[in-house]
């Protein structure tokens, strides 16, 4: 086939992608692309064939299609002979398998190279990333869900084809592409007495608006803070894994400051000049200026203590035996 020929092939195909067209196919089988399904499906093509490859589960993790195509040794004798058509936005379901007359939108249109191997990368999410390489091609800019299923077909471009040519078995397998990303799904506890008063909730410094719902993260560590009036605010890291939600609960406590006191038997503890009789327990306070003491048998110590709101403080005495050596 010569040059001008296959140009004028090219510009037949081009024009015919913007319209929907009707061809009656041979389809060698069904793919489904699907998180749960890492590794793919593979199945056996004739050069007259078409696969089909439809979504099934969630795809929030995918951001394209992986399609290798494996010729046999047989096609290198062939230069040129064969195309890959991919077709989108189909009237309807096709079946499984066997012959089918569809109704469909052509998408892209390659000469398949005189080589082994070839992969194809189809996007099916905006800000993929997805380049064309030495190692493969990325014939489309993106396919959105409503286009699915994807049509992937065979089909010689050159005429009197020998039985040799007919009798080539192409393997071609489908597989997701993952991102880089995982999510995270936060469960929001409150405190009995104060339960759905207002917070914001950020991670990495942005503010999350719909704190309930699932969130996209790029795989890696991330930083979580909790800012209200109501509750206690709250910092917390976590880590996101490729492919994987993460459950992370939060439980909101109420601000209300809460001293603790360490101290040794016998002594008196008076907060505000009020004796604390369980202050091994936590002892909630009210935000402001303060004032404790300890009284142990005739030896006081007063100290000044200022309490902020959310805040937890430790108030420790420490008792010390210093000896000395004296002449």
């Amino acid at each position: 086939m010569t040059k001008k020929h296959c140009f004028a092939l090219v510009l037949w195909f081009f024009s015919l992608s913007l319209y929907a067209e009707n061809i009656r196919v041979i389809i060698a089988g069904r793919t489904h692309l699907s998180e749960d399904n890492p590794a793919g499906d593979s199945l056996v093509m004739s050069v007259f064939d078409t696969a089909v490859v439809t979504l099934a589960g969630e795809t929030r993790f995918i951001k394209g299609v992986e399609i290798q195509i494996t010729a046999p040794q047989d096609y290198l004798r062939y230069r040129g002979s064969m195309a890959v058509i991919f077709y989108g936005e189909a009237a309807a379901d096709p079946p499984d398998q066997g012959v089918a007359d569809i109704s469909v939108r052509q998408l892209a249109f390659e000469p398949l190279p005189n080589k082994i191997q070839t992969v194809y990368q189809i996007p099916i999410r905006p800000n993929h990333g997805l380049r064309t390489t030495p190692y493969a091609s990325v014939p489309l800019e993106i396919m959105r869900d409503n286009q699915f299923p994807l049509f992937v077909r065979l089909l010689p471009v050159i005429k009197g084809y020998s039985e040799e040519f007919e009798a080539m078995r192409f393997q071609v397998s489908v597989k997701p592409i993952f991102s880089d990303e995982g999510a995270v799904r936060i469960g929001v506890n409150y405190p009995e007495q104060l339960r759905d008063r207002p917070f914001i909730l950020l991670i990495d410094d942005a503010v999350v608006e719909n704190p309930g719902g699932e969130k996209l993260l790029r795989e890696g560590e991330h930083h979580l803070v909790i800012l209200s009036d109501d509750y206690r605010n709250e910092n917390k890291r976590f880590l996101i894994e490729r492919g994987r939600v993460l459950d992370l609960s939060i439980e909101l406590q109420d601000p209300t400051p809460l001293v603790y006191f360490e101290v040794p038997a016998n002594t008196r503890v008076y907060f505000d000049n009020a004796p604390v009789t369980a202050f091994r327990d936590p002892f909630p306070v009210t935000p402001g200026e303060h004032q404790v003491r300890f009284q142990v048998g005739d030896y006081s110590v007063i100290k000044p203590l200022l309490v902020e709101k959310g805040k937890t403080y430790r108030v420790a005495l420490d008792v010390d035996v210093s000896i000395t050596e004296t002449e």
